[in-house]
């Protein structure tokens, strides 16, 4: 017996060992195996950092850019130099008049030119569009982003509430079958009870299935691998605060005229046209131009037979006027920027009217919403009350399993309609905060 007590003992010790030199070695693999604590503002973050949809957005506003530079560049000094070779007979001359020399150094800037002037200031407003439209980018990807994350955190939540609704049904319809062995039930309630069990499982199935693309999604827009899984949390008390507005139906009005992206964009787009129209009238004025010219001649293109004072080197400085007479072109280019003009006049009125009808449309749907989910809460309020009420009941044997199971069923589908009702309304605020540009302050 001693022997046996010895032998236990030596095996105990050794397991012990062996269990404390595996805790010792594998930290990093359970830490490899725990989910990833993603919080709301990091998934946000992530996304706006690893969105291609911002980069290709950010990529078009620099291309804006380059063309705004492009249209600058007339008005800036422009140096050119080169050299050539060519062979003449006659009089020496290139096609367009130059002579042909060894080495030329050209020097070229538009002083005063409106066509071009409004085509500069027409890029420029149609850059701040595009800056508009990254800002507008951003803002989606901001508020797909909080969305998935949201809708995961209560898909997984309803999840939980679901396969709890599914052991509750498990449990009623083996009471149902005891009391339909007894005689104490019809079978139809067999029939009754395993269609409401089906409806869960099914409920399950395709939340499951939500769950899953939300997940992909979400890794989709923050760039996070799928090696590790995600851990999201639902949103605080102090989110929602944040989501909640308070301003009355003309301020949020207001806020959205002043802060629409869109009605920015149609705005600049106006002036844009204006200035192109401003252009295209001043173009019956004069341009003027500075030029400049230095070149080098060859002595073996004939010049000493047509030029009685022939010198190699040649400096040309002074100002080039350019004055139109007639232009058909240009009062064909002032009607079409005038009719062009009057679109964009039209298209902003009609603009910023949709804006006002489309948020009215969107602090309706949070009013409605809010409403809702008020509803929802007093109905899972109401739902928590009973079943404590059934539970002691229960306890004093004064109601039978399937009563008590029944009851914690109805506060599990009061809860995931309660789920459903809050994130519908935090769904419809992040809309509305983004229609009147409030958006950034809930995630600062």
């Amino acid at each position: 017996m001693n022997s046996l007590r010895n032998r236990g003992s030596r095996i105990l010790r050794g397991t012990l060992v062996i269990a404390a030199a595996c805790a010792l070695f594998t930290p990093s693999f359970a830490h490899a195996q725990d989910p990833e604590n993603l919080s709301l503002h990091q998934a946000v973050t992530l996304a706006l950092q690893n969105s291609r949809d911002v980069k290709l957005a950010q990529v078009q506003y620099n291309v804006a850019l380059g063309e705004v530079s492009v249209a600058k560049a007339e008005f800036l000094p422009n140096l050119y130099t080169g050299s050539g070779l060519a062979y003449t007979h006659g009089f020496p001359a290139l096609p367009g008049g130059q002579p042909p020399s060894i080495f030329e150094l050209q020097y070229s800037e538009a002083f005063y030119n409106p066509l071009l002037k409004g085509q500069q200031r027409a890029a420029e407003d149609r850059a701040k569009n595009q800056k508009l439209e990254l800002d507008r980018i951003k803002d989606d990807v901001t508020v797909r982003t909080a969305t998935a994350y949201l809708e995961l955190a209560k898909a997984r939540h309803s999840l939980e509430l679901l396969r709890a609704e599914q052991a509750s049904g498990g449990k009623i319809l083996q009471a149902i079958r005891d009391r339909v062995a007894a005689n104490q039930e019809l079978p139809i309630e067999i029939t009754r009870t395993q269609l409401t069990v089906a409806r869960v499982a099914e409920s399950i199935v395709k939340l499951e299935d939500r769950a899953d693309y939300l997940e992909s999604q979400l890794r989709d827009l923050t760039g996070l691998p799928e090696t590790r899984s995600l851990d999201v949390e639902p949103a605080d008390d102090a989110f929602n605060e944040k989501l909640a507005t308070a301003q009355s139906d003309s301020e949020i009005e207001e806020m959205a005229i002043q802060n629409d992206q869109s009605l920015a964009e149609a705005d600049n787009e106006r002036q844009a046209r204006e200035q192109i129209l401003h252009g295209e009238r001043r173009s019956y004025w004069p341009t003027v131009n500075i030029v400049g010219e230095y070149s080098i001649l060859s002595k073996f293109n004939n010049y000493l037979e047509f030029y009685r004072n022939f010198e190699r080197n040649n400096v040309n400085v002074g100002v080039q006027i350019q004055i139109p007479i007639f232009s058909a072109k240009t009062h064909a280019n002032v009607g079409l920027a005038q009719q062009q003009l009057n679109e964009a006049n039209v298209m902003l009125q009609n603009k910023r009217q949709q804006v006002r009808f489309d948020v009215q449309q969107k602090a309706r749907s949070v009013r409605e919403l809010d409403a809702g989910r008020e509803v929802a809460r007093l109905d899972l309020q109401l739902a928590q009350e009973t079943l404590q009420q059934q539970q002691a009941k229960f306890d004093q044997n004064r109601i039978t399993l399937q009563e008590i199971e029944q009851a914690r069923l109805d506060e599990n589908q009061k809860w995931v309609a309660f789920l459903d009702a809050d994130f519908a309304r935090q769904q419809a605020q992040l809309t509305l905060l983004q229609a009147t540009g409030q958006l950034a302050k809930v995630f600062q």
